[in-house]
């Protein structure tokens, strides 16, 4: 019992291939997919909640809505963007908690060299 809910899986370091075959449900086949990590776009200066924010904000009355600021999480989720070679469909996954992320252009291989 206290296993399971004391027991925290902390990642340190994922790596990634930056190409993978995977199934791709528009091919209908395993196909290669381009793997990049996701990344916001830029704010919109016309989106409706910032309008609100903006029109919130004039005059005199200082700041009117909250600013966070305890800020406590060390590590972020990291999305990456799949894209399909072929068909240029993309998909998005969703990886646990980690502090570091990387992406890389070879497949990890084991020691050739083995120390007895």
């Amino acid at each position: 019992f206290c296993t399971l809910l004391c027991v925290k899986s902390t990642r340190k370091m994922v790596t990634w291939p930056k190409k993978k075959k995977m199934h791709c449900g528009r091919c209908k086949t395993h196909k290669d997919f381009k793997i990049v990590q996701y990344k916001a776009g830029k704010a919109r200066l016309h989106a409706q909640g910032k309008r609100r924010y903006d029109s919130k904000q004039a005059g005199y009355g200082g700041q009117t809505k909250p600013i966070f600021h305890k800020k406590t999480k060390t590590t972020k989720k990291i999305t990456l963007k799949l894209q399909c070679t072929t068909c240029k469909r993309t998909v998005q996954n969703v990886l646990k908690r980690c502090k570091t992320f990387q992406l890389n252009d070879k497949k990890k291989s084991g020691n050739k060299d083995p120390t007895w």
